[in-house]
């Protein structure tokens, strides 16, 4: 696994396990399978209301804490700096953790300000080592820096090879940009898409790992998610081969510049 290093100091896998719509004990069965197979970075959030059983399946696996990068996000209604206090501390229970490594604004909010003095304090209390921001644009980052006088560790935004988001990675400077849906969670056909699947027969791999491995070798941190296990294996088997410049600037023409998903 290759990692990235957060501006706190704190090493962030390239290839984390998501969680969206993933509940119940399925969430516990397929947490615990990404662990075995040794994904080290799980990605959970309040909206997804499955905590509780990721916080199961990391306490049934075995794996020591310390290897493990959890994230997990705030959102509405507790976007306020008592809600957002409340919010860390409810999650540590549910996660059944003393720490959460790294803790996003789920998307923008006007009271952020607010949401991230509770979290500096959380912060520096030890309950969260890294704090960041997801779903924000450019413009709202740089609203963001300037209002709340701090550069997030990383903004977990929509990424993927019809919307690689150039200009926001670049005008984010040391805040990594990790992307959600990196496979376009069905919104387009990345699994058979014709340029991804004919790059992928020089290397042995299909196009949904050339498309993931497009973004990790830009220094794009991914989160795929699927309760598939064969799936697991491929997502995360991304680090035995690189692609040439040529290929990678075939897949970096397949931009659009338009979100999937309507966040922007």
């Amino acid at each position: 696994m290759e990692h990235v290093t957060l501006h706190t100091g704190h090493q962030m896998p390239m290839v984390g396990f998501g969680t969206w719509q993933i509940t119940g004990d399925q969430c516990v069965t397929c947490v615990r399978q990404a662990l075995d197979l040794g994904y080290r970075l799980i990605d959970t959030a309040r909206m997804y209301e499955n905590e509780v059983e990721v916080g199961k399946a990391l306490k049934a696996s075995g794996v020591d804490r310390e290897e493990i990068f959890l994230t997990t996000k705030v959102f509405q209604p507790d976007n306020s700096y008592a809600g957002t206090r409340r919010s860390i501390d409810q999650s540590l229970l549910r996660l059944d953790t003393d720490y959460i490594d790294l803790f996003l604004i789920h998307e923008p909010y006007d009271e952020d300000r607010d949401m991230v003095r509770a979290m500096k304090e959380a912060l520096e209390a030890g309950k969260i080592r890294s704090l960041g921001i997801s779903n924000y644009n450019k413009e709202l980052y740089a609203r963001f820096v300037a209002e709340c006088g701090l550069v997030p560790a990383v903004n977990q935004v929509e990424c993927h090879v019809f919307h690689q988001q150039g200009a926001l990675k670049a005008a984010m400077g040391e805040t990594v940009m990790q992307a959600w849906s990196p496979l376009t969670c069905g919104q387009r056909p990345v699994v058979t898409d014709p340029i991804l699947t004919k790059i992928g027969e020089k290397y042995g791999k299909t196009a949904a790992q050339i498309a993931l491995k497009a973004l990790v070798q830009q220094g794009i941190p991914v989160v795929p998610k699927t309760a598939t296990f064969s799936r697991m294996q491929e997502n995360l088997d991304l680090f035995d081969f690189t692609l040439s410049s040529e290929d990678l600037a075939v897949i970096q023409s397949m931009d659009t510049g338009k979100t999937l998903f309507g966040w922007y």
